[in-house]
């Protein structure tokens, strides 16, 4: 089979956007290259080590890259994906360049290639995402492993937003809980939550390819207590949870701030990832209109987690 590689230059605002518009128009991964990557200073604080190449990175913004088989529809689905992005602009997402480019790449199998960039990684004290082709053996006796297979269309689980997520949830879950997790993707977030001890995790997303990823992912980490639906927002949910998680644009959380409020027990949390830090006092702003209380503020590199909690 041929493949067609598509280049988008962007902004880092936009990457989980694109990502996900990349996804829904057939490709079955994203490379992406960020210009402040190769620049940013990293601790190491997990054991991670970094050796990145100048060349590999663009002069500014973002490069994403999808690769898409060769077809008749090609055409029409390149135009697809280009007007879906340009409709990104009415959600006050900055698209940079927005530049796509399209070229033909050699064939090879591409379904197993890039296997060889994903490894386990340590995200945070008790967290190790876990690709299902490495075989990988714990080395604390605390140590949780999450399983996920990065072909599955929602990434490997390391992404900033996502590692501060489960950082919170490791913090705040406790035995016998229940979490609400929108927007789940690959689930990352719902299984986190049950192997912490929630004894209920409903995870709802609009996307039907995230919610059989999910699903699968669930299955494939052996995880019970988690129900997966196909929902908007938190129109699934008829029961009130006591930690509401959503790493999603920070956009998408200040529509429904008010009803996450209602959502929350009392004296519950909600938190919020997904947001860029341009948007951090927007999102901070709405969550306390709602009349949550900002309980912690957690940054890693331009993004933002927000933890804020439902008064008693």
């Amino acid at each position: 089979m041929k493949w067609s590689e598509l280049s988008v230059h962007t902004t880092e605002e936009a990457v989980d956007a694109i990502s996900n518009i990349l996804h829904e128009a057939g490709a079955s991964g994203v490379v992406i290259e960020d210009s402040q990557d190769f620049d940013k200073q990293r601790e190491d604080v997990y054991g991670e080590i970094y050796a990145l190449d100048r060349e590999d990175f663009p002069n500014d913004g973002v490069i994403l890259k999808a690769y898409l088989p060769v077809s008749s529809f090609l055409v029409e689905n390149v135009e697809e994906i280009k007007l879906a992005i340009n409709n990104l602009a009415k959600f006050d997402i900055q698209l940079g360049e927005n530049k796509v480019t399209i070229s033909e790449v050699d064939e090879q199998d591409w379904s197993t290639a890039w296997k060889q960039y994903y490894h386990p990684v340590k995200i945070s004290n008790r967290f190790t995402i876990v690709p299902t082709w490495e075989n990988y053996e714990p080395v604390e006796s605390d140590e949780l492993m999450i399983e996920l297979d990065p072909g599955m269309a929602f990434g490997t689980g390391t992404h900033p937003t996502t590692v501060m997520s489960l950082q919170a949830l490791e913090k705040y879950v406790k035995a016998d809980m229940t979490v609400t997790d929108v927007g789940t993707g690959s689930g990352v977030l719902a299984i986190a939550s049950a192997m912490l001890g929630a004894k209920h995790v409903h995870a709802l997303d609009l996307d039907p390819i995230a919610v059989k990823s999910a699903i699968e992912n669930i299955e494939l980490n052996h995880i019970s207590g988690i129900d997966v639906v196909e929902g908007d927002l938190l129109d699934t949910v008829k029961e009130p949870a006591d930690i509401v998680v959503a790493n999603i644009l920070a956009e998408i959380i200040m529509t429904f701030t008010d009803d996450a409020f209602k959502v929350v027990k009392n004296g519950g949390l909600f938190i919020t990832s997904g947001i860029i830090e341009t948007k951090k006092e927007d999102v901070k702003q709405s969550l306390t209109n709602a009349g949550f209380v900002i309980e912690e503020v957690m940054m890693m590199e331009d993004w933002v987690t927000l933890v804020s909690r439902k008064p008693v």
